[in-house]
């Protein structure tokens, strides 16, 4: 239901938005996810369904990220920045590829699951932790920090865009601190923290933003955009796991 603008831009990269309508589109977006969300009901109480599982979370994912290549998802003037609303959200299905990556090859050493499930985590928070020293994305997040209960306080003491690069320092503070993490375990916790709190923060915009929220398709573009941040927690949830059962068996 309702408009979603990196959809259309995704079938206008591989050239199919004539091929059908805007809602058919739609419907094969939502058949894919809700494939997913029932796949992971089943996969809670069967392992065999996991390998599916994660093979639909590839197919979903690698389809808008292949995207990317188009040139609509980029801001030129900014050097290279993803757009926000179409480049910012499509960059977020790197964290569900990385959890499809992980479900299919369960095989793969816990080193390797650990750095593929942090690559797209520091990707996010470098690039939009980046753009938030412009002045265009300080502009883009001032309703939402406006509307928050938890940040609000940070426009009565500084402006728009100190405000904005104060934010983007915490997220490249976050990423520094991830990277040191993930060679010296002993940071992995407060690296955790200070990112999943990025994240955290970013779904209290939900019940905080009113314009999260729409009567026609419960959750509007701008909604949609930032539910998708629950992928990186479940990245961060995986990294965690990883880190756990590798100090499990150094100390046995």
């Amino acid at each position: 239901m309702g408009h979603h603008g990196h959809i259309e831009l995704t079938t206008n990269f591989y050239g199919i938005t004539d091929l059908a309508s805007k809602s058919v589109f739609n419907f094969i977006a939502a058949f894919g996810f809700i494939a997913i969300a029932v796949l992971s009901l089943l996969s809670t109480n069967n392992v065999k369904f996991r390998s599916m599982l994660g093979a639909v979370i590839i197919v979903v994912s690698v389809i808008p990220l292949l995207a990317l290549f188009s040139s609509a998802m980029w801001i030129d003037s900014l050097g290279g920045f993803p757009a926000i609303g179409s480049g910012q959200g499509v960059i977020k299905y790197m964290a569900l590829l990385a959890i499809g990556i992980v479900l299919v090859a369960p095989q793969l050493s816990s080193n390797t699951q650990k750095w593929i499930s942090v690559v797209p985590v520091i990707i996010v928070l470098l690039w939009i932790g980046g753009m938030k020293f412009t002045l265009l994305e300080a502009k883009g997040i001032e309703d939402l920090v406006v509307s928050s209960p938890f940040m609000s306080w940070m426009y009565s003491i500084w402006d728009v865009q100190t405000t904005s690069n104060l934010i983007g320092i915490y997220d490249l503070v976050a990423v520094a601190l991830l990277v040191i993490a993930m060679f010296n375990h002993r940071f992995m916790l407060p690296a955790i923290l200070m990112s999943g709190a990025v994240f955290v923060t970013t779904q209290s915009f939900l019940f905080s933003w009113d314009a999260a929220l729409n009567e026609s398709s419960i959750l509007s573009t701008g909604g949609h955009f930032l539910i998708k941040d629950l992928w990186y927690v479940i990245n961060l949830f995986v990294i965690w796991h990883l880190t756990k059962d590798r100090q499990n068996v150094e100390l046995n």
